[in-house]
């Protein structure tokens, strides 16, 4: 994977067959990320242009585009907010939007998706509209508290073992 800011993104080669208000709209759509986190540093986006055509089956999921903005709080706990353009299936993208927080169940289930969202990009949506639709929900959860537990608490997860 590649990384940089949205502006480092090669998008033409990651969609090829975007015409130049497309990626307008991305460009655009990824700006609201920075204005969305004032004070902060730049989002950071991560790439991976071998995955420009679907790779076939492999384990996991094949990520062209990505944004992964983790939140640390004080006492060491996190939270953190991802944003990825996916591929589903051969000729098949998808924008993946989620909150995840770190488990403190009994039994260590690592992190958990407290909210998520998948925007498949289809005939009825574009790709510049689901991922438009997806950057405005993680702009929206970027405003929300950046307590953990506040979000554990929506999810009905078990709140932050001290001690």
């Amino acid at each position: 994977m590649m990384r940089g800011t949205f502006d480092d993104v090669p998008l033409n080669a990651l969609f090829p067959l975007l015409t130049p208000a497309d990626v307008d709209s991305l460009r655009q759509a990824a700006g609201t990320v920075n204005t969305a986190r004032a004070g902060k540093a730049t989002a950071g986006w991560e790439w991976a242009v071998e995955h420009a055509v679907f790779p076939g089956t492999q384990p996991g999921t094949p990520v062209l585009l990505g944004l992964d903005v983790v939140e640390h709080a004080g006492d060491g706990d996190q939270l953190e907010f991802l944003l990825q353009v996916v591929w589903i299936g051969p000729g098949r993208l998808a924008i993946d939007v989620a909150v995840n927080v770190a488990c403190w169940c009994e039994a260590d289930h690592a992190t958990h998706d407290v909210d998520a969202l998948r925007l498949v990009v289809g005939e009825e949506t574009s790709l510049p509209d689901a991922f438009r639709i997806g950057v405005e929900r993680l702009t929206g959860w970027l405003a929300d508290p950046y307590n953990a537990d506040h979000w554990r608490a929506m999810a009905g997860l078990p709140s932050r073992r001290i001690g």
